[in-house]
């Protein structure tokens, strides 16, 4: 009961996070993060699989990182980001829709 009490909380925090700026890398994350959130509480996602969609998404927050390092993020780095953003949108489509035994 407190595991779903929590992630409900997580999940309303985070979408009103995303409430408050139009930005797609920014966004997306969020976006992500609940996702997986979300693949979890249902058993959609098994611990392993979460586990590798949380890393992935540590990895593009740390590509971000260096981006802004010099304050300012140019199109190659843009573009950089959106598409790992992109593969780990799949990657989230794809563990959650595997049919693995949970």
């Amino acid at each position: 009961m407190t595991k779903k009490i929590y992630t409900t909380t997580l999940a309303l925090f985070l979408i009103s996070l995303l409430a408050l700026s139009n930005n797609p890398v920014i966004n997306r994350p969020i976006n992500q993060h609940v996702l997986i959130s979300k693949g979890i509480t249902s058993g959609e996602l098994t611990r392993a699989e979460a586990i590798q969609l949380k890393k992935q998404q540590v990895r593009i927050n740390r590509t971000k990182k260096a981006a802004r390092a010099d304050g300012v993020i140019t199109r190659k780095e843009r573009a950089i980001i959106l598409h790992k953003q992109n593969k780990a949108s799949a990657n989230i489509y794809r563990k959650k829709h595997n049919n693995l035994n949970r």
